[in-house]
């Protein structure tokens, strides 16, 4: 990561063909990444809800589908596509969108850091990789489209402007990005109003103002301020995602909303909530990860602090604003930090308080760090090889030296990135099918080679299209508890799966109680039970008249009348029965 230009010579606009070049470069990183088969891990769970948004008579009778709509903003904007073209077509859609969001977000972030715009695709792929590998609870920013993919981009944007110390303009992108995610845009803004206080009125050594050159004390420059016009219009803007995310817990009792929390943060989304889920080795990687970006943040604010002497006006000028981005980004990231411990202490209350616990738990308190700690540690990296040693005050030669050293370490890193990067778009692609429907995802033969997941996908997509040409709209067919794609195939609702878990307490109540209904504890929850009188039952009870059984779980026979596949049909892993 080395150049003949340093990132703190004088520097004019940077040309609009390299803001051009720079953006498509920033595209293309995201499609080698995440560009594999839609629907991607969560799109067919997202994009099923925003087809019903627009078309409530869409699986009218899927209670995932119908429940509330929290992220309602998301729905609107990203749902209306579906009522023209296929959700194929809508996921991709929705992605260019989410992947430009994010690419002219940390363009412009590039260079609120008076960084060269083409650092940003360093950048970029250091910050994949380090939430790839170093997250502590799941998250991800970089795949399908959801509402949380638009939302990062807007953080980006607000990130740009307050390393800028335009906080009234920052506050407006994150009430935006609350807007579409209220817990991405919420935490951001903690994150954000965290840093403002320590380093616009925090203790003396903090301050930015103070590298900024200006005076201290009360007499010193123009400090902004906190509540400013944009921060009461950022928060207008979030509660177009605030207003609908509370409801989820309209209508519910304060027992229900407890035994709602309860199964969302124990039972369904333990993995990504519960300090106690996550795996023991995912807090070595992120316990290495925060601590070398809390090393380099302390080394970067070192370096820029005292990097003013020898240097012209220009230069010190330019000097001062990075040394400011960077202490408020650190800050930031700190910050997001700072509410994952929270969480964490969060996590010690189950034990005491378990029911006052699911309720905190909900909230996803790991979400933002997983993010912004490997995006602080990106910019840190490239900041460190990309420029040169333009404002070292050793003796030539010591100079040159130190320059040569980071040359070819700086060659050494980009080459090892590099190969961690192939091989995660690699990872992803390998298999040839989407990630929604692939053996690893559904916990069957996850080792299988390429050939039998791809014959098992076309058999899944054989079976739903039967379905859609063969049954009344408005069918419900009791599903695989494994597969996630029954609806985005097979446009028919389902009485209930493992992946679609409404968000509205009631809902989410009645979903928990079909679950185990469906599939029971005696079966390991990975089969329909198959005894007769429980079939009546849940025909009785739900109105579905098939079923559709994945023959590695249940064996290749069952006692019940097959419609499907028929003597001329072939396929070797889904039948469909008729329920008794």
């Amino acid at each position: 990561m080395t150049t003949s230009e340093s990132t703190l010579e004088p520097q004019t606009q940077p040309a609009r063909s390299s803001l051009i070049w720079s953006w498509l470069a920033l595209m293309g990183v995201c499609f080698l990444y995440a560009g594999d088969a839609a629907p991607g891990v969560n799109e067919a769970h997202y994009l099923v809800k925003a087809k019903n948004f627009w078309q409530p008579d869409w699986c009218a009778n899927d209670l995932f589908a119908s429940s509330g709509k929290a992220h309602a903003t998301y729905y609107w904007l990203f749902g209306w596509p579906t009522q023209f073209v296929s959700m194929n077509a809508t996921a991709w859609i929705g992605r260019v969108v989410g992947w430009s969001l994010l690419a002219a977000g940390l363009l412009r972030l590039t260079q609120a850091m008076r960084m060269p715009p083409i650092s940003s695709v360093w950048v970029m792929v250091i910050w994949i990789l380090g939430i790839q590998h170093g997250n502590l609870a799941g998250e991800w920013v970089i795949g399908g489209i959801e509402a949380k993919v638009p939302a990062y981009g807007l953080v980006l944007f607000g990130l740009a402007d307050i390393v800028q110390r335009r906080w009234s303009r920052g506050w407006v992108w994150l009430g935006a990005a609350a807007g579409f995610h209220v817990l991405t845009g919420g935490w951001s803004v903690v994150a954000a109003a965290f840093a403002f206080w320590i380093t616009e009125r925090g203790p003396k050594r903090w301050r930015v103002s103070e590298l900024a050159g200006e005076p201290a004390g009360e007499d010193a420059g123009p400090i902004p301020a906190f509540f400013s016009r944009g921060l009461f219009l950022g928060g207008a803007l979030s509660l177009v995602g605030l207003v609908p995310a509370a409801a989820m817990s309209w209508g519910a009792t304060e027992a229900e909303q407890v035994s709602a929390a309860r199964i969302y943060a124990y039972f369904r989304i333990s993995h990504h909530l519960m300090p106690a889920a996550f795996h023991a080795d995912w807090y070595v990687r992120h316990a290495i990860l925060t601590l070398v970006c809390l090393v380099g943040l302390n080394t970067v604010w070192r370096r820029t602090s005292g990097a003013k002497n020898g240097l012209t006006p220009e230069t010190r000028a330019i000097a001062a604003d990075q040394a400011i981005a960077f202490r408020i980004l650190g800050w930031f990231a700190i910050g997001s930090m700072t509410i994952s411990l929270v969480g964490l202490l969060v996590g010690l209350l189950p034990a005491v308080y378990p029911d006052q616990a699911a309720k905190l738990l909900r909230f996803y308190w790991f979400r933002l760090a997983d993010a912004v700690t490997p995006l602080t540690l990106a910019f840190l990296v490239v900041h460190f090889f990309w420029q040169r040693s333009t404002l070292s005050r050793k003796p030539a030669t010591t100079a040159i030296n130190a320059d040569l050293a980071r040359i070819w370490i700086g060659r050494a890193g980009m080459a090892v990135v590099v190969g961690f990067f192939a091989d995660a778009c690699w990872e992803k692609t390998q298999t040839g099918v989407p990630v929604s429907v692939s053996n690893r995802l559904l916990g069957l033969n996850a080792d299988a080679d390429y050939a039998e997941q791809r014959r098992t996908m076309e058999d899944w997509i054989a079976v739903c299209q039967f379905i859609r040409a063969s049954t009344p709209e408005d069918a419900v067919l009791l599903t695989p508890r494994h597969q996630q794609t029954f609806k985005w195939y097979a446009h028919r609702a389902e009485v209930v799966n493992w992946k679609d878990t409404p968000q509205n307490a009631v809902a989410l109540r009645e979903w928990a109680k079909r679950f185990l209904e469906v599939y029971p504890a005696r079966l390991s929850t990975m089969r329909v039970t198959i005894r007769y009188d429980d079939l009546r039952a849940m025909r009785a009870k739900y109105g579905c008249d098939w079923i559709v059984v994945d023959r590695r779980v249940v064996g290749p026979e069952l006692p019940l009348v097959q419609i499907y596949p028929a003597s001329n049909q072939r396929n070797s892993t889904y039948a469909v029965y008729e329920l008794p």
